[in-house]
């Protein structure tokens, strides 16, 4: 026997004695803790199934809504290869004086007519 007086001088075996003891205690006794139980797990349930639903749904709205989303896509970058063909390849106006202005990605620059080079 002390053997059995070493383990219930133990910190962790009163611990475990006294939840134990709080558990029984606390367990749904009669009809009235049996039906507080009862509607506890079908309040679970019912939250459990409204999520999966949910989920189901909005799954199901975003694989529908893709095609819509890619036509929207492929029309967008057909707008941005028209404006960067535009870009490079586009008819600019000429300034009416000798000077022919560039855009380029670092800025502008002038190429100057013969003339403009000898004064």
């Amino acid at each position: 026997m002390p053997h059995m007086n070493r383990d219930q001088r133990n910190a962790a075996w009163q611990a475990a004695h006294q939840w134990r003891a709080r558990a029984t205690r606390t367990q749904p006794n009669g009809v009235a803790g049996g039906l507080k139980l009862l509607f506890t797990w079908l309040a679970f349930g019912m939250l459990m199934i409204v999520g999966i639903v949910l989920g189901f749904f909005f799954l199901l709205a975003g694989w529908a809504m893709m095609p819509f989303v890619r036509h929207k896509m492929k029309k967008r970058m057909e707008q941005m290869r028209a404006q960067q063909a535009h870009d490079i390849g586009g008819n600019h106006s000429e300034p009416s004086s000798g000077t022919r202005h560039r855009d380029v990605l670092e800025g502008q620059y002038e190429i100057k007519s013969e003339t403009e080079k000898k004064n």
